[in-house]
């Protein structure tokens, strides 16, 4: 475990997968990598409104500082576009051989209409993926 890319979006399982990065990095002296991802709606290609990246700037600066905190000096990603697909590419890019990834608990139904971004990282990511509950 060299290189830790954190999918972070300020929720309580993002917090949750950014404490493990903390010790999983801190253990390992690993290099961390936090990406925040602007999805764009599929049928325009436009931003969501409600979702834009200032949203997502806050988020970035938010896992930072407690990343700092813990001695941790962080690179920052926000892409847009699909946050699974997205996630995936920039770790491969990038190198990175662990994500860490929280997880919202779908249900089903709500897993089958929206679609669950850490069960489709974990299973076609090429790399190790720790997804926090």
């Amino acid at each position: 475990m060299k290189r830790i890319l954190l999918a972070y979006d300020g929720t309580e399982p993002a917090k949750r997968a950014l404490a493990h990065t903390i010790q999983l990095a801190t253990s390992f002296n690993a290099q961390v990598g936090v990406i925040s991802v602007v999805p764009l709606r599929a049928s325009r290609n436009t931003i969501d409104p409600w979702d834009d990246r200032s949203v997502h700037a806050e988020e970035l600066l938010e896992a930072r500082s407690e990343l700092r905190q813990a001695g941790i000096e962080p690179e920052l990603y926000e892409p847009g576009g699909d946050p699974a697909k997205t996630i995936e590419r920039l770790a491969e890019e990038h190198d990175y051989d662990t994500i860490i990834i929280g997880s919202r608990g779908l249900s089903s139904v709500a897993r089958a209409l929206q679609g669950s971004v850490s069960e489709h990282v974990a299973t076609h990511a090429n790399a190790t993926v720790v997804v926090a509950r």
